[in-house]
């Protein structure tokens, strides 16, 4: 709180691209989205990547780490008025704090405004959004709380579509209790789609102990392997990564402590796919109903399904398909042979 909200009054001040980090350019949907956002919600978050996935029309959609609301109002766009979006966020201090992509990342400096808690300011925009986005009444809630206890905040079992979270489970002390709450609030053949800052080794001490590294997101960065075992414990399917930048560190002093240590800011998707769902490797075929992905479907690093274009899958991505929001968009039969290996990643 005291690095967001004293240290860091303007792009130059970091010392690191973490915070500004997009992984590919905006998509045109994304673009026009982004101008109708107030620009004070705008100007007050940080972030590492961007968390809007695809087919999100009526989902229920929960932002992990939420900050001042600007992937909420993002996503508030993309679900629809019969959609819901839930933001939660830590602070409650007048500090700029959260995730998302940064004004310093679309070239806006951040105008000044009266200081006021991230949960604050998102709230007080939900009527400005709602009338531009022309709905009658809201689909955008915001709660003050904390990720690692979703339950306290009154967050139900199985109750969202879609988890996100923007740059922020780095600044979790636990983060298998993070995903552990993804994981129960999340419907089956739900999924968490995030971004976050990775470490090629686990960290040392006295990185980890760093104060500017933890508010530059990358004191608190998982080890990536890490995030498999976790992922796995909890019950989530294996990591598919979508997208990773490497970042950079502009200061001395801190490669001095950072070492031969290497981060990057990734995205990965995750799934909660029911038992019932597992079966063997598959054939699929994309109708390409998608909006914005008629013609392919970028689905992570391993899979771009064209339209109308017959893809091996394996296993676990047959699974994933088969039980989440994107059945509708695929013909999928079984291979009856194991006609693809399982993908690696990083």
């Amino acid at each position: 709180q005291d690095y967001y909200g004293k240290k860091l009054q303007k792009s130059a001040d970091l010392k690191t691209n973490a915070c500004v980090t997009l992984a590919r350019p905006l998509p045109k949907a994304v673009r026009d989205a982004l101008e109708n956002v107030h620009e004070e919600v705008v100007a007050r978050y940080y972030g590492c990547g961007l968390v809007i996935p695809e087919c999100l029309t009526s989902c229920r959609i929960l932002d992990l780490g939420s900050g001042s609301g600007r992937d909420c109002y993002l996503l508030s766009q993309m679900v629809g008025e019969r959609g819901r979006v839930t933001g939660i966020d830590m602070t409650e201090s007048q500090v700029w704090h959260g995730a998302g992509a940064s004004p310093h990342a679309l070239s806006i400096p951040p105008p000044s405004f009266p200081s006021s808690s991230q949960v604050e300011v998102a709230k007080q925009h939900i009527a400005y959004h709602m009338d531009k986005f022309g709905y009658q009444k809201p689909n955008v809630e915001f709660l003050q709380g904390y990720m690692e206890k979703l339950g306290d905040a009154g967050l139900a079992d199985e109750s969202y579509d879609i988890v996100i979270s923007n740059c922020v489970i780095n600044l979790a002390p636990d983060k298998r209790a993070v995903l552990r709450e993804a994981y129960r609030v999340l419907k089956p053949g739900g999924e968490m789609y995030f971004s976050d800052v990775y470490a090629n080794q686990r960290l040392s001490e006295s990185v980890r102990k760093h104060r500017v590294l933890w508010g530059e997101c990358l004191a608190g960065a998982l080890y990536w392997r890490d995030l498999y075992s976790i992922a796995e414990e909890v019950g989530f399917s294996p990591p598919c990564l979508v997208t990773a930048s490497p970042i950079t560190v502009g200061d001395k002093e801190l490669e001095d402590v950072i070492g031969d240590c290497r981060f990057v800011s990734a995205t990965f998707r995750l799934f909660k796919v029911p038992s019932s769902s597992r079966a063997g490797p598959g054939q699929v075929i994309y109708n390409g109903g998608i909006a914005g992905h008629e013609r392919e479907l970028v689905f992570d690093a391993n899979f771009t399904f064209k339209e109308g274009e017959v893809v091996d899958v394996d296993a676990e991505m047959a699974a994933i398909l088969r039980s989440s929001r994107f059945a509708e968009e695929f013909l999928i039969r079984d291979s009856g042979a194991n006609t693809a290996a399982p993908q690696g990643c990083c």
